[in-house]
C-alpha cells in the first residue's frame, strides 16, 4: 500500500491544521508510545478510548482520537493490485551491489530496493564489514545514509575498501572524497531519535553530492530496540513496530534498499537466536544470517527468507540448495 507523507509525520505536525492535535493529546498519545499518525494503525483502539476515558479531559481526548482516525481514512491511498505492484518493481526497484561478488551471486545481484534487509548475526560476525563494504560501493553511483547506534561507522575502513579495489586505483584520492561526500552518517543512541530522524527523512533523501539517497543502513536496529522490550508493557513492542514500518515504506516509497543489523541471543538448550523476538521476525523482507570461522576473515551468509527465491531445502541444507556462501571480508 502506498502511503502518503502526512502518515508519515510526527503529531505535532497536524496540530496546526487540526487544533483538537494539541500538546495535551500529544503528551496523551507520547505516554502510550503513539508518535506519528501511522502509529494509531497497530494500536487497540478501544483499549486507548478506555484509557482515555480515565482523565479529566476524555471527552476532547476522544474527539482528537477520531480526528486521527478521520485523516487516516481520507489520506491513505487505495491498495495497490499485483500489476501495479509488477511495473512499479519492474520500473523502479533495482538491485545495489554489495560489493561483494559472491554475496551479489547468492543475493541475485544484491540488495533489492524496496526491501527491508536483516543481517542477522552473533558479534564479530562481519555484519558491519558487510554494510562498510556496501556503502563503499554504493556511494560511487548514488547517496547513502548510515545511521550509526555504536560508533561502528569508519572513514578509514571505507578508504580500505575503496584501495583495495583494481578499478578505484586511478584517480583514488578523487575516488574517495566523491564516496565519503555521499554517505551522509549520524549518530542514534536510542529509539526516539531514530523515529525523529526517520520522519525527518522524506525531504532529505539527497546526499551532499546532490545524489538521490539510494541505501539506508541502520548499524545496529538492535541495539536501539533491546532495551525498550524489557517488562510487561507492550509500549517497547509497538515503538519497534512502527520504526520497522518506517523503514519499508521508506524502502517502497522512496526505491530505497534498507539494510539493519541485528545481533544474537541465547536461547533454549544453549542455542542462539536472532534478538527482538516473533514481533520482529516478520517486518524485514530478506533475513540473512551471517557467522564467521573463529580465528580467520572466513565468513559464511545463509539466506533464511527472501521472498524472491524458492527455498526449496531446509537450512541444513543449504550449501546444496544455492542458499548460502562463504566469503571473505579484505
Amino acid at each position: 500500500m502506498h502511503l502518503p507523507q502526512r502518515e508519515m509525520a510526527p503529531l505535532k505536525s497536524l496540530e496546526r491544521e487540526y487544533p483538537i492535535v494539541d500538546s495535551n493529546f500529544q503528551q496523551f498519545c507520547a505516554s502510550h508510545g503513539i508518535f506519528s499518525v501511522e502509529d494509531f494503525l497497530i494500536q487497540d483502539l478501544y483499549v486507548l478510548a478506555a484509557l482515555a476515558e480515565q482523565h479529566s479531559t476524555s471527552e476532547r481526548l476522544k474527539e482528537g482520537i477520531t480526528q486521527v482516525l478521520s485523516i487516516i481514512d481520507c489520506q491513505h491511498q487505495p491498495w495497490l493490485n499485483g500489476l501495479e505492484l509488477l511495473e512499479d518493481a519492474e520500473q523502479n526497484k533495482h538491485i545495489l551491489s554489495s560489493g561483494c561478488e559472491r554475496i551479489d551471486m547468492l543475493l541475485q545481484g544484491g540488495f533489492h530496493q524496496g526491501h527491508l534487509t536483516e543481517l542477522v548475526g552473533p558479534s564479530s560476525s562481519c555484519k558491519t564489514q558487510v554494510c562498510l563494504k556496501a556503502a563503499s560501493t554504493v556511494a560511487r553511483v548514488g547517496g547513502v545514509l548510515f545511521l550509526d547506534t555504536g560508533n561502528s561507522f569508519s572513514p578509514k575502513r571505507i578508504a580500505q575498501f575503496l584501495i583495495s579495489d583494481r578499478a578505484s586505483k586511478e584517480g583514488n584520492h578523487k575516488v574517495l572524497q566523491r564516496v565519503l561526500k555521499s554517505i551522509e552518517c549520524h549518530s542514534v543512541f536510542d529509539i526516539f531519535t531514530l523515529l525523529d530522524l526517520l520522519h525527518q527523512l522524506k525531504p532529505n533523501l539527497i546526499s551532499q553530492t546532490g545524489d538521490r539517497v539510494q541505501l539506508l543502513i541502520v548499524d545496529s536496529i538492535s541495539s536501539l530496540i533491546t532495551p525498550i522490550l524489557g517488562g510487561s508493557g507492550s509500549h517497547g513492542r509497538a515503538l519497534m513496530i512502527s520504526a520497522g514500518s518506517l523503514l519499508k515504506k521508506l524502502a517502497h516509497e522512496h526505491n530505497l534498499a534498507v539494510l539493519v543489523t541485528n545481533h544474537m541471543v541465547s536461547g533454549e538448550g544453549g542455542t542462539h537466536k536472532p534478538a527482538l523476538g516473533e514481533s520482529w521476525k516478520s517486518i524485514p523482507h530478506v533475513r540473512l544470517e551471517l557467522s564467521r570461522e573463529h580465528g580467520s576473515n572466513i565468513c559464511n551468509m545463509c539466506i533464511v527468507r527472501h521472498p524472491c527465491m524458492v527455498m526449496l531445502l531446509p537450512i541444513a541444507d543449504t550449501e546444496a540448495s544455492g542458499n548460502a556462501v562463504t566469503f571473505m571480508i579484505p
